[in-house]
């Protein structure tokens, strides 16, 4: 009867140690990227058809219907110029804003789905030769923000060359 009593909580207690640690939840672990991934909207390279204002106060706007109101209040808009009498032959893309050809260069959203590229020349830029272009982050990256799992934050995407984005989000330069 030893035996048996013995048998029977030795089994006892092997099948509560085995079954002690199932049906119990572990901590979760973090979300993965695919989960979390957003669209980057990008523009195609453009070039002002006509430049309106004035002697130090240029400016044209551009149809950008992927600047919504989530995207500019929450996520980042990089803007870049390539510019035709640049220092470097036009070989150079300049992150906005920026300061050559004797002017300063920069950009704004004045209405959600539209961009103004301006430029404080006092002749007016010259339409052929110069191009724009902007790339939009969502701020619905989580990691945009805090600067984790592999993504970058606002301030380091703005330090960053026009290259090292593109080659970030996959976009053709």
């Amino acid at each position: 009867m030893k035996t048996g009593f013995r048998t029977l909580f030795l089994f006892a207690a092997v099948s509560a140690f085995m079954f002690a640690g199932c049906g119990k939840e572990g901590p979760m672990g973090p979300q993965g990227m695919s989960g979390q991934d957003a669209t980057v909207y990008y523009s195609e390279w453009f070039s002002p058809v006509v430049w309106s204002g004035g002697s130090g106060d240029w400016y044209f706007a551009a149809n950008a219907p992927d600047l919504t109101q989530g995207i500019v209040e929450n996520g980042v808009v990089l803007a870049y110029a390539w510019l035709a009498d640049d220092v470097y032959g036009g070989s150079s893309v300049r992150p906005l804003p920026a300061y050559a050809v004797g002017a300063n260069w920069s950009f704004l959203i004045h209405q959600y789905g539209s961009i103004e590229f301006t430029c404080d020349s006092y002749a007016a830029p010259l339409t052929d030769g110069n191009k724009f272009r902007f790339i939009a982050i969502p701020g619905t990256i989580p990691a945009l923000k805090s600067g984790a799992s592999g993504y970058k934050s606002e301030q380091e995407l703005k330090g960053m060359s026009y290259k090292e984005v593109c080659k970030l989000y996959n976009i053709p330069e």
